[in-house]
């Protein structure tokens, strides 16, 4: 494959996540060390590439490395306890002026339009304001934490009148009492709240580490919520930033946030290739299973055709054009991957002699053996049962083997209904396998 047809390919490929992301708000939250080790020019090419696409984008960062430098400079060491900051006077003073300092460095170099760069052309513009509302941690474990605080409120009506107008938000790690105060919050505090207030559909954080890691060491490209709980429970030991934000994350997806993404600061590009990509670069938490089973609909028939077509193409299907389709559309049901769809199914019921047909069961090759075979059989098996029908066949020329397993029957083909036999194709020879339905489908 030439290096412009593995480009061509890879971008037909990402068209799906295109149209799915267009009008959607994700909230992207790293540390001060993007910027202070340069790497935020590279990440603004991301963000412009996102905010020309549609994408409604809130940005969330932290500013430790530069209150620490601030610290430092006045001979003041740094007070936490179990990873969180007291915040006193002078401390909050430096964390104040990090994040003020910090905040401007970002919109300046989100205002870039340097020609022939990515950001040629870019008129992106920035919104900040009072939109966290905070409230002191208070006194934990005999330790008054001072200025250090959790967010109360989020002001999301106000945010989203910024992405309204096509600006980007950007929020420091700060919040603002009722009375006047101000309080120092963390990133992961404040993006994880401001996720859930918003109803965003990502929340990702920028990692130190590749994500998260099983037993092995290996990172783990993805999760449920219920198993990163798990994963949390078993005391495992993970990177420390991974430690602070996958109870995060597991928050955000159990407040309807359906995704949050840990991905590496380290590689250029790795926001578009976990967003762009099906295999992704760092570990996706979702809300529960990824999967979505679900009657199909005329605005999927695209999807179906490009899923059916290699396997018409290959023999194992019979051949069913985008009018037959369009058509039949009623029988079939659809299961969808992060919005894509993987895999289909068919049933074709013949009430006379109450019995249907089970037709089209197919799953996208990069996502079978994991079982989503068998959640399409379960579904129609029970898509039948509830039609009174007692009887399941259908006609494989090469995948009988895998029904005969889930007790289907190979049989002959005076066993079908008499408008079945009329249409069988000799040609094709396909093999009749039948399953009673004798009990409710599990």
């Amino acid at each position: 494959m030439t290096k412009s047809d593995s480009f061509v390919n890879w971008f037909r490929s990402a068209a799906p996540y295109i149209n799915a992301f267009r009008d959607r708000t994700f909230v992207i939250a790293f540390g001060g060390e993007v910027v202070a080790d340069g790497k935020f020019i590279a990440l603004t090419h991301d963000l412009n590439l996102l905010e020309s696409l549609g994408v409604r984008l809130v940005l969330v960062h932290g500013a430790r490395p530069q209150t620490e430098a601030r610290l430092t400079a006045r001979g003041v060491k740094p007070q936490y306890i179990k990873g969180l900051r007291v915040t006193d006077p002078m401390a909050l003073s430096c964390v104040i002026e990090a994040a003020a300092t910090l905040s401007f460095e970002i919109e300046a170099l989100l205002s870039m339009g340097v020609a022939n760069s990515p950001m040629a052309g870019s008129d992106i513009r920035v919104a900040s304001g009072n939109f966290v509302t905070a409230r002191p941690i208070g006194v934990v474990d005999g330790v008054d934490f001072q200025h250090t605080g959790l967010v109360r409120k989020i002001d999301a009506v106000g945010i989203s009148r910024r992405l309204d107008d096509k600006e980007i938000v950007l929020l420091p790690p700060l919040g603002y009492s009722p009375t006047g105060e101000i309080f120092n919050l963390t990133v992961e505090e404040v993006a994880t709240a401001t996720a859930i207030a918003l109803g965003a559909e990502k929340l990702i954080f920028l990692t130190d580490t590749p994500g998260v890691q099983n037993a092995a060491g290996e990172t783990l490209s993805e999760l449920s919520a219920a198993e990163a709980e798990a994963l949390l429970k078993t005391g495992q030991p993970q990177p420390e930033d991974v430690a602070f934000y996958l109870p995060c994350a597991v928050r955000a997806c159990r407040n309807k946030v359906p995704r949050v993404h840990l991905i590496t600061r380290h590689v250029d590009g790795a926001l578009v290739q976990e967003l762009f990509t099906r295999e992704g670069i760092g570990t996706m938490v979702t809300r529960d299973t990824n999967d979505t089973l679900r009657p199909a609909a005329l605005a999927d028939v695209p999807g179906l055709v490009a899923l059916l077509e290699p396997l018409e193409a290959d023999g194992v299907l019979v051949k069913r054009n985008r009018k037959l389709l369009e058509a039949e559309i009623g029988r079939f049901s659809v299961l969808l991957h992060d919005g894509l769809i993987i895999g289909c199914v068919a049933l074709y019921p013949f009430t006379a002699e109450d019995s249907a047909e089970l037709a089209c069961l197919a799953i996208n090759p990069e996502y079978r053996n994991m079982g989503r075979g068998d959640t399409l059989l379960h579904h129609v098996e029970a898509q039948a049962h509830a039609q009174g029908i007692q009887k399941l066949f259908l006609l494989s020329t090469r995948t009988g083997q895998w029904f005969v397993e889930r007790g289907f029957v190979e049989t002959t083909i005076e066993v079908l209904p008499h408008k079945k036999q009329e249409l069988y194709n000799y040609q094709r020879r396909s093999k009749v396998f039948v399953k009673q339905l004798t009990t409710k489908a599990k």
